[in-house]
C-alpha cells in the first residue's frame, strides 16, 4: 500500500466506521441480476411458438413411426428443432455481457483513500460512503461524491458523451440538481481526472451511483422483436390450419371406412360400430392419418431457414462495415419507424478542422498557403503551435523516418489548430514556452508566453472574451493597425449560423493573466473550426427518410449549431416548425405532450443521457419500432432498450456489448445499408414462406383427398422428408441470397403488428396451392396419364412420375415466389446461388428418380415420360403469371 501526505483538517474513517457505512449504504460493487445458464436459456427457447408446433409434430411422428419403424422424418424433425434452438440460444446468450464489461472496467482500477491509519491504495470495491478520496490526473473517480478541496478538470464523456472537460471545485453548486453533470461540485463514478488535484467526499456507492444505475439498466430485458411476434402469430395460424385439417381428415376417413365402405348399408354400419375391435381399427387408422396431416402441414424447415437467412447475411453485411452481434437485430432494422442518431462521428466526420481565417481587416482566407508567405501567417502559426496542449506526432513512422504528421494530446479544438499549421512548423526554431494559462470553460481563453527569437504572449479564446480587449490588428505584413470590430461582425455571424465554431487569436507584450485577458491586445485573426458533415450523409439521410423512417438527431451542441447541421444534411428544411427542441424543453414536457410533439421532432440539442432512454420508451409506447445509435457508456441503457441498438465501432466496449449491431465505420450510410439488408431479409423470409406453405398446402390437400380417390399414400414418408427437410433447407439457402434492391428503401416500414402472411401472400399460396392440387388429382385420376405410365402393370412408374411432377412443380414455383414481378427472372443473376441450388435440387431429384429404387419408391422414366412430367409441372408458371397480372402493378411492387 502506498502512503502519501494527508491533506490538513480532513479525517479518514476508522475500521468500525467503514463497516457501519457498508452496512447502512452497501458496498461499491455493481448490482448483477441473476443470470440464466446456457442450458436454462436453451430449454427456454423451446417455448418459441414455431418450435412448439414442431414438438407437436415430433411427438405425432413418433406415434406414427411405432407402426412401421420408419424413423427418418422423426430424426429429421428432431435435428431441425435442436439446430434451430441451439443457434438461437448461442446468438442470444450473453446478453449480460454489457454488464460484465461494465463490471470489468469498474473493478480493474484502484484509488487512494484517506483512512484513520493514513492514505491507502484500495480496490474500488472497498470504497464506502463517507470515505475521503485523493484525486490526481489520470485517476478514474471511484464513486459519486462532492469535491471538498482543490480544483479538477474532469472528462465526463464516458457518462454524458461531451468531449469538453468540466471544471470541478468546492462551492458554486446553487441552482444545479445533485445529479446534473454541470454541477461544479459533483463528481461521478467512471469519469477521469484530466488535470489538477483535489479531494472528494464519497456520497454514493454501488447501485446508488449514476454509473451503478447504468449497470442495472443494461441488464434489462429487451422487448420481443417484430419477427418473433409475427412468427408467434404464424405458428397459431399454421397450427390452427393443421389441427382443423387433421380433424376433417379423421372424420372423412371414418366416414369413408364405415359408411361408404359398407355401401351406405345401415345394418352393416351399425354392426361394425357395435364391434369394438373393428371400430378401434378404424379409429387408429383415422388418427394415424390425421397425425400425418399435422406433420405435413407444419413447415419443419422454417426455423432453420430463418437462422440460415440471418446468419448468411452477416458476412455480406460485414463487407459494408455492419457487424451483427444479435441475429434478430438484422431483420428488426428493416422495420424501423424512428431512428435516434448521434451527430458527432455519425453524421459528421468526428474530426474538427480549421476551414477559414478571418483577418482583422475583414479578409476571409480559406487557403492555408498564406502561412508561408506573410508575416501574419507566421503569427497564426506561432499561436496555434505554442499556445496549445497538443503535440505533433508521426503515424506509421518507418525505419528511416517519414510517416504522416498528425496532432495528439490536448482537446479536439487544439488538435485542429495544430494540424492547420503543422506542415509549416520548423523543428530548429529557437522558441520556448515560458509560462501558460490553460483553457477552462470559466475563463474561455488560454495564453502562453514564448521567448527566444520571438517574445510575445499568445492568447486564444472565445471571440466575446478576446475581441472587446483588442484595439489593433495585424495586417499581412505584420504591421499593427487600428481595429474596427464591426467590419468582422457580419462575416462572423454568417459563419456562426453555418455551425462554425469561432476562435479569436491575439497577442500582447505583457505576462499572461490567469483571470482576465490583458487590455490593448492586438488581434491576429479569427479562425473558423467545424466538424465536417460526411459527404455521403445527405444521401444517407435522404434514403432513410425516403424509406419512411423518421430520423431524430441527438447532440450536445446548442440549438443553433444543431439546426445548422440538420439543415446541411437535409434533416430539416426552412419551413419546418417545432423541429428543434432542447433537452430542457423535453424535460418539462409530460409524456402525453411529448407523444404529440415526437412526430414533428427532428433535432434534440443540449441532450443528456436520460433523454435517449426516455425518447425510446415514448416511441415504443406509441407502437413504433425504435432504433438508437450510441458510443459511450452513457448510451448503453438506451441501446439495450431500443428495438435495434446501433453501437459505433469507435465507441466503448460497453456500448458495443449493449448494441445489436456495430457500425464499424461510424457512418450513417452504413446504418442505411443495415435498414436495406433488414428489409431484404424480411422479404426473403416471406418468399420462403410462400414457397414452403404452397408445397405444404398441396401436400395436405393430397393427403386428405388421396384416400377418397383410392390412393392412401400419394407421397411416402421418406419422399416428404426430402421435401420438408432437405429441399426446404436448400431453398432457405437459395432465398437467403436475394439481393438488396434500392427500391425496397422506397417502401413504408411494416407495422410492428403486421402479420407475416399478408393478403398478397395468402392469394399466392391459395391459388398456386389449389392449382397444384388440381394438377395432382388430374394426374392421379386421368385414364390417359395412367395408361401412359403403365398403371395396369404396377404403380412404380406411375407413382415415380407423380413424385417427379410434385417436386418439379415446387422447383418452378420457387421462381414464382422469389419475385412479385411478371418477369420471374428479374435480378436472378444477382442471386447466383438461387440458380445453382435449384439446379442442384433438380439434379438430386433426377438421381432419386433413376437410382432411388425401393427406398424412395421410384424407378427410371423414359425421356418422353420425363419431358411430359416437366411440361405439366411448368404449368405453375403461366398460371401464376395470370394471377400476378390480375393484381395491380402498384400492389405487386411492395406486396411482400
Amino acid at each position: 500500500m502506498e502512503r502519501l501526505i494527508a491533506p490538513k483538517k480532513v479525517r479518514g474513517l476508522t475500521s468500525r466506521e467503514v463497516e457501519q457505512s457498508r452496512r447502512e449504504h452497501g458496498d461499491n460493487t455493481l448490482t448483477q441480476k441473476k443470470k440464466r445458464s446456457f442450458m436454462r436459456e436453451f430449454l427456454a427457447n423451446f417455448g418459441d411458438p414455431i418450435i412448439k408446433i414442431l414438438l407437436v409434430a415430433l411427438v405425432a411422428n413418433i406415434v406414427v413411426s411405432f407402426g412401421d419403424f420408419n424413423w427418418f422424418e422423426t430424426v429429421g424433425i428432431a435435428l431441425a428443432i435442436l439446430i434451430s434452438t441451439f443457434v438461437s440460444t448461442l446468438s442470444e446468450y450473453g446478453s449480460e455481457a454489457a454488464f460484465e464489461k461494465l463490471q470489468e472496467e469498474a473493478m480493474k482500477t484502484k484509488c487512494r483513500v484517506l483512512r484513520a491509519e493514513g492514505i491507502l491504495e484500495l480496490p474500488v470495491s472497498d470504497v464506502v460512503v463517507g470515505d475521503t478520496v485523493l484525486l490526481q490526473p489520470g485517476d478514474r473517480i471511484p464513486a459519486d461524491g462532492l469535491i471538498i478541496s482543490g480544483e479538477l478538470q474532469v472528462d465526463q464523456s464516458p457518462l454524458n458523451g461531451e468531449s469538453k472537460e468540466a471544471v470541478k471545485k468546492p462551492g458554486g453548486s446553487a441552482g444545479h440538481p445533485e445529479d446534473d453533470f454541470s454541477n461544479p461540485t459533483r463528481l461521478f463514478r467512471g469519469c477521469v481526472v484530466v488535470s489538477g488535484s483535489g479531494v472528494m467526499r464519497v456520497a454514493a456507492v454501488g447501485a446508488r451511483t449514476f454509473y451503478g444505475q447504468l449497470a442495472i439498466d443494461v441488464q434489462e430485458e429487451s422487448r420481443a422483436s417484430p419477427l418473433k411476434m409475427r412468427l408467434a402469430e404464424l405458428a397459431q395460424t399454421i397450427s390452427r390450419f393443421g389441427y382443423i385439417a387433421a380433424l376433417l381428415v379423421a372424420a372423412a376417413d371414418l366416414f369413408n371406412s364405415i359408411v361408404i365402405g359398407n355401401g351406405m348399408n345401415w345394418s352393416f354400419i351399425l354392426e361394425q360400430i357395435r364391434t369394438p375391435q373393428i371400430l378401434f381399427g378404424y379409429i387408429i387408422h383415422a388418427v394415424t392419418l390425421a397425425i400425418s396431416v399435422i406433420v405435413v402441414a407444419i413447415p419443419e424447415g422454417l426455423p432453420l431457414m430463418i437462422t440460415i437467412v440471418l446468419s448468411s447475411n452477416m458476412k455480406r453485411m460485414l463487407k459494408d462495415n455492419v457487424l451483427v452481434r444479435r441475429l434478430v437485430g438484422i431483420e428488426t432494422s428493416g422495420n424501423l419507424n424512428i431512428l435516434f442518431t448521434d451527430k458527432t462521428g455519425t453524421l459528421t466526420l468526428g474530426r474538427p478542422k480549421v476551414h477559414f481565417f478571418l483577418g482583422g481587416g475583414g479578409t476571409l482566407t480559406e487557403n492555408a498557403a498564406f502561412l508561408r508567405r506573410t508575416e501574419l501567417g507566421r503569427l497564426v502559426r506561432l499561436s496555434c503551435q505554442y499556445n496549445t496542449q497538443a503535440a505533433i506526432s508521426r503515424r506509421g513512422k518507418g525505419l528511416f523516418g517519414g510517416g504522416k504528421l498528425h496532432a495528439i494530446g490536448g482537446n479536439a479544438t487544439e488538435r485542429a489548430l495544430l494540424e492547420y499549421v503543422m506542415h509549416d512548423v520548423s523543428p530548429d526554431e529557437a522558441i520556448q514556452v515560458l509560462d501558460t494559462v490553460p483553457f477552462t470553460s470559466e475563463r474561455k481563453f488560454s495564453s502562453a508566453r514564448i521567448g527566444g527569437s520571438v517574445n510575445l504572449t499568445l492568447i486564444k479564446g472565445a471571440p466575446e472574451r478576446i475581441l472587446p480587449n483588442c484595439t489593433h490588428y495585424y495586417d499581412d505584413n505584420g504591421n499593427r493597425r487600428a481595429l474596427n470590430p464591426t467590419r468582422l461582425k457580419k462575416t462572423m455571424d454568417e459563419m456562426a449560423h453555418r455551425a462554425f465554431r469561432l476562435l479569436a487569436l491575439a497577442s500582447s507584450n505583457g505576462a499572461p493573466d490567469p483571470e482576465e485577458p490583458e487590455r490593448n491586445l492586438t488581434l491576429i485573426g479569427v479562425v473558423g473550426i467545424r466538424d465536417d458533415v460526411r459527404l455521403e450523409a445527405n444521401r444517407a439521410i435522404r434514403d432513410v427518410v425516403g424509406a419512411g423512417i423518421q430520423v431524430v438527431m441527438i447532440t450536445g451542441d446548442n440549438a443553433g449549431t444543431a439546426a445548422a447541421i440538420a439543415r446541411e444534411v437535409g434533416l430539416i428544411h426552412g419551413g419546418e416548425k417545432d423541429a428543434v427542441y432542447t433537452s430542457d424543453q423535453i424535460r418539462k414536457m409530460s409524456d402525453a405532450e411529448l407523444k404529440k410533439r415526437l412526430p414533428g421532432m427532428r433535432v434534440v440539442a443540449r441532450a443528456v443521457p436520460s433523454d435517449k432512454s426516455r425518447l425510446v420508451a415514448i416511441a415504443q409506447e406509441m407502437g413504433l419500432v425504435a432504433g438508437m445509435t450510441g458510443d459511450g457508456i452513457n448510451d448503453a441503457p438506451a441501446l439495450k432498450k431500443a428495438d435495434v441498438g446501433f453501437a459505433m465501432g469507435s465507441g466503448t466496449e460497453v456500448a458495443k456489448e449493449a448494441g445489436d449491431i456495430v457500425i464499424l465505420d461510424n457512418n450513417f450510410l452504413s446504418i442505411a445499408k443495415a435498414v436495406l439488408y433488414g428489409r431484404t431479409i424480411f422479404k426473403s423470409i416471406r418468399k420462403f414462406i410462400i414457397f414452403q406453405l404452397t408445397i405444404n398446402f398441396c401436400a395436405v390437400a393430397i393427403s386428405v383427398i388421396g384416400p377418397f380417390i383410392g390412393i392412401n399414400t400419394p407421397i411416402t414418408v421418406l419422399q416428404m422428408l426430402w421435401v420438408n427437410m432437405v429441399m426446404d433447407t436448400l431453398a432457405g439457402l437459395a432465398f437467403a441470397g436475394e439481393p438488396p434492391l434500392a427500391e425496397y428503401m422506397k417502401e413504408k416500414p411494416k407495422r410492428r403488428d403486421e402479420p407475416i402472411i399478408n393478403r398478397y401472400m395468402y392469394n399466392q399460396i391459395l391459388v398456386s396451392g389449389l392449382f397444384t392440387t388440381v394438377l395432382c388429382v388430374v394426374f392421379l385420376k386421368l385414364p390417359a396419364i395412367q395408361l401412359m405410365y403403365h398403371l395396369d402393370g404396377g404403380d412404380e412408374y406411375f407413382m415415380t412420375a407423380f413424385f417427379a411432377m410434385f417436386i418439379f412443380a415446387g422447383v418452378f414455383n420457387s421462381f414464382n415466389a422469389r419475385t412479385t414481378r411478371l418477369n420471374i427472372l428479374a435480378h436472378i443473376f444477382k442471386n447466383k446461388a438461387f440458380v445453382v441450388i435449384m439446379l442442384f435440387v433438380s439434379a438430386v431429384q433426377l438421381l432419386i428418380i433413376y437410382f432411388g429404387g425401393t427406398i424412395f419408391r421410384t424407378t427410371g422414366l423414359s425421356l418422353f415420360e420425363l419431358q411430359f412430367v416437366l411440361m405439366l409441372a411448368f404449368l405453375v408458371i403461366p398460371v401464376d403469371f395470370i394471377r400476378k397480372s390480375l393484381f395491380k402493378s402498384h400492389h405487386r411492387g411492395s406486396a411482400i
